[in-house]
C-alpha cells in the first residue's frame, strides 16, 4: 500500500504567511497531537479552539461597514505591506508572456494547477489522454515528465497536499495515482461500470481520501439498466476502494467540486445548473446531502472554487462560480450547511465552454480583492470583487481559443492560462 508522505497544510496557499497563520489557526494534527508527528498519510483535525477563534474573528467586523465588504483584521495593514503598498491594477500588470507550452497542442488543456506553496512546479491534463509536470525553474522553462496511462481524455487532476502524488480521473472510467517525481503509475482504481470519471478532488484534512465523480449508466444497486444516474463517490486512494456512505446521487452529471478550507462541507455542481452541498464526516467519510441551489436551470455549473475569508480580511467564506450564464458569480456561504447567496457577479463571454476561474493567493494582502478567469473570447480577465463600476483590473490576450483554466503560483509571481488548442502560457508578472 502506498501512503503520501505527511505535508503541512496550507489554507491561505501563500508561502510567506501560511505557517504563521497555521499556527494560529491549529490546524494540523501534529501540532496537536506529537503522537501523530511520526504516523505516514495526510490525517488531519481540527481543533474546537480552531473553530473557536474563527468564530471570534467572524465577529470581530465592522458594523458600518456595507454587507459582504472586506473587513480587515488585526494583521491587514502588516499583510499589506508585505504585498507592498499599490493598487491592484499596478499589481496585477504583467511584462509579457514568460513562456509557452505546445506539447498538447491540437487537444484542448481543460485543466493545469501550480502546485501546493511551489513557484515553479505545474502541471496540466489534456484530452489527448496524457498530464504533463513542468518546471519552471529551469531556462528555458521545459516538460519535467509526460503521464501516460489513461486510454481516454483526462477531466481532472489534483495535487496531494506533498506534492508527491497526483490522482487524475478520465472517461476511460479510471482513476490513477501518480508519482509526481518519475511519472510512474502507481495504483489505477476502475469503476466497476467502466463510467466516465469527470472531476475528483482530495479531502483537504485527510488526503488519503479522493472524491470522485461519476457518470453512471447502469445503476447496479437498484437493477434498472439504462437509467442515467450520476453519483459522488468517496474513494480511499491508499486501499483503492470506495468508502461506505461515501457516496450520493445528484440530477446531472458532477463537473466541478471543491471543499471548504477545513473539509467539513463538500459543495459540487452539475450539468443541469444546480449546486449541492455536502457534509463531510471527518472520522467515516460519509456524505450527507444538505443544501441545493439552482443557479440557472440547465446551465452547467463548469467550475466552483472555495476560500475561507475568515482568517483574514473578510467577513464570509466565498465560492467563486463559473455557470455558463455569461458571467462569473461569487457567493458567499451563509451557514454551516453551505447555503449560498448571490454577492456579485462579473460580465465575462461563457456559453457553453468548461471554464474555470480562481481567487488570487495574494488577494487579501491588498486594498480589493481579486479573481482571475478564462473566457470563451480567449482572454484572461482580473475582476476586483470590491469594485462597484469598472471592476476589471487587467486583461490578457494571446491565446488562440476559449482559455479553459487558469492557476497563479503561490507568490504570483507567475500566471498560467491553458486554453482549447492544448496552448499553455506562462505570464510573468512585473516586478515592482
Amino acid at each position: 500500500k502506498y501512503l503520501p508522505r505527511p505535508g503541512i497544510l496550507s489554507i491561505l496557499n501563500v508561502c510567506g504567511m501560511a505557517a504563521v497563520w497555521q499556527q494560529v489557526l491549529a490546524v494540523d494534527a501534529r501540532y496537536e497531537d506529537p503522537r501523530g508527528q511520526g504516523a505516514r498519510g495526510h490525517r488531519r483535525s481540527v481543533s474546537r479552539g480552531s473553530y473557536q477563534l474563527q468564530a471570534q474573528m467572524n465577529r470581530a467586523v465592522y458594523d458600518e461597514r456595507p454587507p459582504g465588504a472586506l473587513v480587515p483584521t488585526s494583521v491587514a495593514e502588516a499583510s499589506r505591506a508585505m504585498a507592498g503598498d499599490t493598487t491592484l491594477s499596478e499589481n496585477y500588470a504583467f511584462a509579457g508572456m514568460h513562456h509557452i507550452f505546445d506539447q498538447h497542442v491540437d487537444s484542448a488543456v481543460p485543466r493545469l494547477q501550480f502546485a501546493n506553496d511551489d513557484k515553479h512546479l505545474l502541471a496540466c491534463c489534456s484530452l489527448d489522454g496524457t498530464l504533463s509536470i513542468m518546471t519552471l525553474s529551469t531556462t528555458p522553462p521545459s516538460v519535467k515528465v509526460v503521464l501516460k496511462g489513461h486510454a481516454g481524455p483526462v477531466t481532472d487532476f489534483a495535487w496531494s497536499l506533498s506534492n508527491d502524488i497526483i490522482v487524475s480521473t478520465s472517461k476511460d472510467g479510471t482513476l490513477r495515482i501518480w508519482n509526481t517525481e518519475d511519472g510512474r503509475c502507481i495504483r489505477e482504481v476502475r469503476d466497476p461500470e467502466a463510467s466516465e470519471l469527470l472531476c475528483c478532488t482530495f479531502q483537504p484534512m485527510n488526503n488519503n481520501l479522493t472524491v470522485v465523480s461519476r457518470y453512471m449508466e447502469y445503476l447496479c444497486s437498484v437493477l434498472q439498466v439504462g437509467n442515467t444516474k450520476h453519483l459522488l463517490q468517496v474513494v480511499n486512494i491508499s486501499t483503492g476502494k470506495k468508502v461506505k456512505g461515501g457516496s450520493s446521487k445528484l440530477t446531472g452529471r458532477v463537473l466541478s467540486m471543491s471543499f471548504d478550507a477545513p473539509g467539513r462541507i463538500l459543495w459540487a455542481g452539475d450539468d443541469r445548473g444546480s449546486i449541492f452541498s455536502f457534509l463531510f464526516d471527518m472520522a467515516t467519510g460519509k456524505l450527507t446531502k444538505a443544501k441545493r441551489l439552482v443557479v440557472s436551470e440547465g446551465s452547467p455549473i463548469c467550475s466552483i472554487s472555495a476560500r475561507s475569508w475568515i482568517s483574514r480580511e473578510a467577513r464570509d467564506p466565498s465560492l467563486l462560480i463559473n455557470a455558463c450564464v455569461n458571467k462569473l458569480l461569487l457567493y458567499r456561504v451563509v451557514d454551516n450547511e453551505g447555503t449560498l447567496q448571490l454577492k456579485r457577479s462579473f460580465p465575462i463571454k461563457h456559453a457553453s465552454q468548461p471554464l474555470h476561474s480562481i481567487f488570487c493567493p495574494l488577494m487579501s494582502f491588498r486594498q480589493g480583492a481579486c479573481v482571475v478567469t478564462g473566457s470563451e473570447d480567449a482572454c484572461v480577465y482580473f475582476f476586483d470583487v470590491e469594485r462597484n463600476t469598472k471592476a476589471i483590473v487587467n486583461k490578457l490576450q494571446g491565446h488562440g481559443g476559449p482559455v479553459l483554466d487558469v492557476s497563479f503560483n503561490c507568490d504570483e509571481s507567475l500566471l498560467a492560462s491553458a486554453d482549447s488548442t492544448g496552448m499553455v502560457i506562462i505570464w510573468r508578472r512585473e516586478q515592482k
